[in-house]
């Protein structure tokens, strides 16, 4: 057919419904309203749609009360009313139209138009549910899976979720998937989970995509499968979904199942972290802190840390304290770094409780406190946090294997004068020097002597790195505390000589006390 045709045709149909439509036919009335509200034939007007509904709806025809509702519920084409879309669609409702009853139900649930009433919204959905209507069923099964007017009954919950699902209605697939995870209503099922979970995956849903891809990227019901996984989250997260921009972000970042690319990671960390994933603003933080596919920067560092911090983000926690501890991106403030660094320890991040213990230990935006020192030293080194295990952990990297062997040289070597000019520089930190340091020392042998012998500056304790070879150069040091990695690894965290004897004095207090009940006993009483 021509477009000539089409046209001419188009007209025919308007000028039909409108001849009828004026002549009181309640049918004519509501189909020329929907031309109007497509505009099909005629120029879109949803007022005049609007009218034409209510004339229709008025000679009690229901699809026409029920759409007349949901234009005063929505706004379109009249003043937003919602007690005028209750009045329409309880009309159309008590004539047994279905989508009516549903929508009466969710004002009762909302308490829009009408006094809120989880019972009533029940009753409503109910009526539309045994007509089949697969949102109502799945409004249902929400009802039972939260007690909403009903007693919690995950039984039933899954019975009116599996009767919308089987209709293809993809958030009742999902909540499906999600209860046999579970185990809530039915034994536990992965393979069934991952079985609904597809279903709502290839619909379109990027929640579901995401979730179908952490199955496969963690093995949950089904064989690991990285590039799988890479799929679903790719497809996630091209439809913004935030979760899926993480996980995609971080499989970039370390190479698991995709050739490793820092700039894509960092361009997805930031997609989530807009969307305000703490974990991935944790992350940037990392990332703008080392340099890593970015240009290294301690104020963004912080900024990001702080925005995960307050989300409660533990390891953000740590690290901007740690930041307010150095004077690093931030201006330095010792009560805003014990501050920060306390809200992670008493959430169990080991760091942080090993980094508060050294605060206490030397009396930096806290008392000074040995005893209380002691107790989270304690609390650190049983999460496996302490000195020894980051010179282990460490020791793979060559370039920090020649630092620690530095270190270890600048503490035998370097004189008393220039101790003391570097605790002056870094107010409150131990002064370097006094004393052999066994553990760096211990790395140093293994590494072998053929490392060069390197004099130091008398400031602050930096390497010379023009006198060692381009291989062996190591990672500049930051002062201060330690800080957490990315969640993938990809960033390795120096050792700090100056937390050697802050170290050494919790162990010694660790020593003298006669066991961890005594120490909590102690800083109870105080």
């Amino acid at each position: 057919m021509s477009r000539e045709n089409a046209a001419r045709g188009g007209d025919d149909t308007y000028q039909w419904y409108f001849r009828a439509a004026q002549r009181g036919d309640p049918y004519a009335q509501f189909n020329l309203a929907q031309l109007y509200l497509r505009g099909a034939g005629v120029e879109r007007d949803d007022a005049r749609a609007a009218m034409w509904l209510t004339r229709a709806a008025s000679r009690g025809l229901a699809y026409a009360q029920n759409h007349l509702g949901a234009m005063y519920y929505g706004g379109r084409g009249v003043a937003p009313d919602d007690v005028q879309a209750a009045r329409w669609f309880r009309c159309a409702a008590a004539q047994g139209d279905r989508s009516a009853q549903h929508n009466l139900g969710l004002l009762y649930r909302k308490g829009r138009g009408v006094r809120q009433s989880h019972k009533a919204a029940i009753g409503w959905f109910y009526r539309a549910a045994e007509q089949g209507m697969a949102r109502a069923q799945a409004q249902l099964g929400d009802c039972y899976l939260h007690g909403h007017g009903v007693n919690v009954s995950h039984p039933l919950a899954m019975a009116w979720f599996r009767k919308a699902a089987l209709q293809g209605h993809v958030q009742a697939q999902i909540q499906l998937a999600h209860m046999y995870q579970r185990g809530h209503g039915v034994a536990a099922s992965p393979a069934q989970a991952l079985y609904w979970l597809r279903h709502a995956a290839a619909a379109g849903d990027a929640v579901a995509q995401c979730r179908l891809g952490v199955a496969y990227a963690d093995g949950r019901g089904v064989e690991v499968d990285l590039p799988y996984a890479l799929h679903w989250f790719e497809r996630a997260a091209r439809q913004g979904e935030r979760e899926a921009e993480y996980r995609l972000a971080r499989m970039l970042a370390s190479g698991r199942g995709v050739r490793r690319d820092l700039a894509r990671a960092f361009d997805y960390y930031s997609r989530a972290a807009e969307q305000g994933v703490a974990r991935a603003q944790f992350a940037l933080g990392v990332m703008h802190a080392r340099g890593v596919a970015v240009a290294c920067d301690p104020v963004l560092a912080a900024h990001w840390y702080r925005r995960a911090a307050q989300q409660g983000d533990a390891g953000a926690q740590n690290n901007l304290g740690a930041m307010y501890a150095r004077g690093e991106g931030v201006e330095r403030d010792d009560v805003l770094a014990a501050h920060w660094i306390e809200l992670a320890a008493r959430q169990g991040n080991a760091l942080a409780q090993y980094n508060f213990g050294a605060m206490y230990a030397l009396g930096r935006g806290v008392a000074r406190d040995p005893v209380r020192a002691g107790m989270w030293g304690w609390l650190a080194a049983r999460a496996g946090v302490t000195k020894d295990t980051w010179l282990r952990a460490h020791a793979r990297h060559k370039a920090q294997q020649a630092e620690r062997v530095m270190v270890a040289a600048q503490t035998e070597g370097v004189g008393a004068a220039a101790g003391e000019h570097a605790a002056k520089a870094i107010p409150g930190v131990p002064t370097p020097g006094r004393g052999p340091a066994p553990q760096a020392q211990a790395v140093g042998q293994a590494a072998g002597p053929s490392v060069p012998a390197v004099r130091f500056s008398a400031t602050i304790p930096e390497l010379r790195q023009a006198t060692l070879p381009a291989a062996a150069r190591p990672v500049p040091v930051r002062r201060g505390f330690l800080t957490d990695a990315a969640a993938n690894d990809y960033i390795a965290v120096p050792v700090n000589r100056e937390r050697t004897r802050a170290t050494s004095l919790m162990a010694r207090w660790l020593v003298g006390m006669t066991g961890p009940r005594c120490l909590l006993r102690r800083a109870r009483m105080e």
